[in-house]
Parts: C-alpha cells; structure tokens; sequence
C-alpha cells in the first residue's frame, strides 16, 4: 500500500500549518530589516560623502536636511566707527544740587499777619511784596515820633532864636550844639527813623528774582521776632556742590566742563561748567566741594535733587578711540570684534588689542607687537557681539533687540 495514500491525523496537520506560519513570520521580518538597513546604510553613506553620487550633497532633500541644519543666518548687531580724537578723562563724583542763592526771610516785627501774596514756587522779582504785618500799633508809633521830634524842635528854637546875629561862626556852632542837646532834637530824630522802620518792617519784599518756598505762615496768624516767614531762591544758573577725593582735586580747573545727570531725569544730560573750587578738604571725607554752574531757565532742577557729575580733567589728543562696549575679554585677553564686509552683511573678525586711556565711554586702543591694531574708519561691533565667534556672518542694524537679535 503506496504510504502517500494513507490519511494524515488532524494532530499533524494542524502543527505543519503552524510551523508554515511561524516560517512565513520569520522570512517577513528578515525581508523588512534587510530594507531598513539598505534605506538608512546608504542614506549615511550619501551624507558621509562615500556614495555612488560622488560625495557631493546635490543629493539632500532640500528642505529637510539642508534647511534644518543651515549656519550662515546673518546674526544682528550694532556697529560704531573707530575715530582718531582727543580723549577727554574725566573725574566721575556724586553731587546735590542747590540754589545759587537763598535767603531765608525772618519776622523782624512781632505781630498778627494781614496779607501773604505768594505761595510756593511762585516767581518773584526783586522788591515785589510777600507778605504784610499789621501795621496799626507801628503806625501809631511813628505818629508819636513824630509829634515828639516836633515839640524838640520847637524847644530847640527858642534856644536858638536869635543865633543868627552872631558873627563868631565857631560861637554860633557851639550854641547850635547845646540847643540840640537841650531841646532832645537828636534823640527826637533817631525816635522818628526807628518807628519808621519798624513800620517798613512789616511788609517783607523779595531780596532778589527767584521763586517762592517753604511759605510757613498764613492771614491771621501772630509771629514774633525771628520767627521764619518764607524763603526766596534764585534757580538760574544751578549751584551743583560736587564732592571730589583730595586725590583728584588737583586734576581739576575752574572753567572746564561738566557733564551733570540726575537720577530724576533717567538718559537726560545736562553740561554746565566748574565754577569754584575750595581749597579746603574735610578732615572726616577727605574731599573737597567743587561748585559746577548749570543753566537751569525752566527751573526743572530743584534744591536737593541727587546727581552724578563728570568733571573734565585732562585731554589726550589723536588718540585712536573705540566705544567701551567694543571691548571684551576673552581667556584673560583684551579682545574686540571688527567687521569685514560690504553692505550691512559681512563677518566679525576677533582680534586682540592693547588698550590705553579710558574714560566712561571710550578707550583708546594702542599699538603692541602682540596684538592687533584697528584703524579709524574700521567698524567695531558694540551690541549683540557677546557671544560671537570668529567669522560669524553678521549684519549691521541700527538696533539689535528691534532686529531679532539678543544685546550684548
């Protein structure tokens, strides 16, 4: 009996049906990784430059490695030229303001305020009245003054009557003396000035033009002798009282310039000019006061506000000069970056530079034979440089932060 004819047990066949599967399976997967390897094994090869294209990467999908990967965006940042000028060192010290002049006016006359024409800040010229001091009990002492320097003088010329007709001049002299004595003319005189003084007293004008302050009174109210009234200060030009180390003074010059910045004017400057300088320094700061002068017509500057002022001391002619933001340190290393290009797009070139004199706002650059040198007219980078390297595509713009990029 041929064996192929004989039935196969449903034991059997259900297995070789599994095994066929579990071969199918198996040919699927090695089939699928064999793919994988040849797709990204020649994907790498293209990339490493080792293909059958010939290495170069005409080959790369445009827009997926080439744009993802790209490194020569421009980098934004901000440029100033080097320039050959005088270098200006300057003495940097805080400072106060104050008024060029300030008079404190006092009660000289006791008694009950009637009038007060000004209040604070007001402007005031020279002899214009403030305020006004009953005058009712000084008026009436001016009166009896008067009547009194009237009986003395008609006292006075009984005495004298007939003086006239005396020829000696040096006789006539001596009785006008006596007559005077006698009748009380003199003291009379001197009761007259007096009341009418203290009857001027009571109206209190302005010293000087300037403006009002600290006004302390008001109608109505009774002030005594030295009681303080009101205050006159004058606020054009400015005093600015400027504290200087004893170690500096000697820098300084009156008539040169002063450049004045005051923290109730954040990014404003104001120049004035040093005015005096006092030879005395105080024992317990050691620093002498230098008094700058600055024009001040609005009167925005007032007594006691806070500045910071920069004196002008000694300048250094052609002298080759970057912004001080140019310069940057690297491995301990002065260094700044020059721009090389056409247009607003090139590259920053590093190079080291030897530095010299230097005030809040410039450097000088100098020649050594270690370092590199720039010229006037070279382009150094000032912001959005920080972090650069050598060669980075840049381009100039008139702001970093405006342009996308990060300051400094």
């Amino acid at each position: 009996m041929d064996t192929d004819d004989l039935p196969v047990p449903p034991l059997l066949m259900t297995r070789s049906r599994r095994f066929i599967l579990i071969g199918l399976a198996a040919v699927v997967l090695l089939g699928g990784a064999a793919g994988a390897y040849l797709k990204f094994g020649g994907s790498a090869a293209a990339d490493d430059g080792s293909g059958a294209a010939g290495g170069d990467s005409a080959g790369v999908s445009p827009g997926v490695a080439g744009e993802t990967f790209a490194t020569d965006v421009a980098i934004p940042v901000e440029g100033s030229v080097v320039v050959r000028d005088t270098l200006v060192v300057s003495v940097s010290a805080a400072a106060q303001a104050a008024a060029r002049r300030e008079a404190k006016l006092l009660a000289q006359v006791e008694g009950r305020i009637t009038t007060v024409r000004v209040r604070d800040n007001a402007f005031v010229r020279q002899g214009d009245l403030l305020l006004s001091i009953d005058t009712t009990e000084y008026a009436l002492g001016l009166a009896r003054a008067r009547a009194n320097y009237a009986r003395a003088e008609a006292s006075f010329r009984e005495l004298t009557l007939f003086d006239d007709q005396i020829q000696d001049a040096a006789v006539r002299a001596e009785r006008d003396r006596v007559g005077r004595a006698k009748s009380g003319l003199d003291e009379a005189e001197v009761g007259v000035r007096e009341a009418q003084l203290r009857l001027d007293r009571t109206r209190l004008l302005a010293p000087f033009n300037g403006r009002a302050a600290t006004v302390k009174v008001v109608p109505g109210q009774t002030v005594r002798v030295g009681d303080e009234l009101v205050s006159v200060v004058d606020l054009n030009p400015i005093r600015i009282d400027v504290q200087v180390l004893e170690s500096e003074v000697g820098l300084l010059t009156a008539g040169r310039r002063a450049v004045v910045s005051f923290a109730a004017f954040p990014g404003e400057q104001f120049t004035g000019q040093i005015e005096t300088i006092n030879p005395m320094v105080e024992r317990e700061t050691r620093t002498a006061r230098v008094t700058v002068t600055l024009s001040n017509p609005g009167g925005r500057i007032l007594p006691g506000m806070y500045a910071r002022v920069a004196l002008e001391a000694r300048t250094f002619a052609d002298r080759v000069l970057v912004p001080r933001s140019a310069v940057l340190e690297r491995d301990r290393r002065t260094m700044l970056f020059v721009f090389e290009g056409e247009g607003s797009t090139g590259l920053s070139k590093w190079r080291y530079v030897t530095t010299g004199l230097s005030n809040d706002s410039l450097v000088e650059i100098v020649r050594h034979p270690d370092t590199d040198m720039v010229e006037p007219g070279d382009v150094v980078l000032v912001n959005g440089h920080y972090t650069l390297i050598h060669d980075a595509r840049v381009r100039l713009v008139d702001n970093v932060r405006e342009a996308g990029g990060r300051p400094r």
